[in-house]
């Protein structure tokens, strides 16, 4: 289906997903991170305490799937999930130190992917390529908004 040689757009678009992808889980991997968990440490980061339904329902991930993850992130020693002290039925997640002190580390990574994948580019290609990808991603809402709303 995907062929390495083919220059279509989509099959380009294809190439550089998995190939971020790659490089990503890589550089994460050398932090301790897996997929998926960066961007929970982010929510927490900026917003400590959040509920799973909260972070499930940002995230646009099924509840099991975010209950996995937490999960992992707990017993790597990156957060804590307790009840909540007003409604015991309710399970909030706050970071550990170690959680916390993984922001430089993942912003590095960041930076270091940004800097990797538009080497090259002048600033110019870099505002119109920004340009590209706003439409591309604002495509891809529009249509999904249309199925949700079927």
């Amino acid at each position: 289906m995907f062929d390495k040689e083919d220059e279509s757009l989509y099959s380009l678009l294809w190439q550089i997903i998995r190939q971020h992808f790659i490089r990503h889980h890589r550089l994460l991997s050398k932090i301790g991170l897996h997929k998926g968990q960066p961007p929970i440490l982010a929510m927490l980061w900026d917003r400590d305490g959040l509920t799973q339904t909260d972070i499930a329902e940002e995230l646009k991930l099924r509840p099991s799937t975010v209950t996995v993850i937490l999960r992992r992130m707990e017993k790597a020693g990156l957060l804590k999930r307790e009840p909540d002290p007003k409604d015991m039925r309710i399970s909030r997640v706050y970071l550990t130190q170690k959680g916390k002190e993984l922001r430089k580390d993942v912003e590095e990574i960041m930076k270091t992917m940004e800097e990797e994948c538009f080497a090259g580019f002048t600033f110019e290609e870099k505002i119109l390529l920004r340009r590209f990808f706003i439409q591309i991603r604002d495509n891809l809402k529009r249509v999904n908004n249309e199925e949700e709303n079927c």
